[in-house]
């Protein structure tokens, strides 16, 4: 028996996007054992209310995982993007992680997360403009 089905290929689909991230979580959490993914923020503001930065982050199985950290550009000689990621590990400790990765591209920051500990652990070549995305880890003491 010969069972018909259809493949396309389109615009992003918000209905598929969700569907399959559902699949994939429930897979993984077979995979390793039920550990539940969990998401976190980080940020500052100013006298005003203005972002001056922030940090979002996901943790799953005692692993947390950096994955935007942004300060705007007149603040970023002030050690916000250090005090940002001081409280994001201090915040994956509080959720039971030992250990933290982050991605980031050549152009970014990989210099910043290696100042504060961060091991790299391979690339990803291929980037626009001739980058590459530089993948780091750290065990959270």
């Amino acid at each position: 028996m010969t069972s018909q089905h259809t493949l396309t290929a389109g615009d992003a689909d918000p209905e598929l996007e969700q569907r399959l991230e559902e699949e994939l979580v429930a897979f993984n959490d077979t995979a390793v054992g039920h550990a539940p993914k969990g998401g976190f923020s980080v940020r500052v503001q100013d006298e005003a209310s203005e972002l001056v930065g922030g940090l979002t982050a996901w943790t799953w199985g005692g692993l947390a995982g950096i994955e935007l950290l942004w300060v705007r550009a007149d603040s970023r000689a002030d050690g916000w993007g250090s005090r940002l990621l001081a409280a994001a590990e201090t915040e994956a400790r509080r959720r039971g992680c030992d250990r933290m990765v982050v991605s980031s591209f050549t152009f970014q920051a990989p210099g910043f997360y290696r100042k504060h500990g961060f091991a790299e652990t391979g690339r990803t070549l291929g980037i626009p403009g001739g980058a590459e995305d530089v993948h780091l880890f750290k065990k959270l003491g």
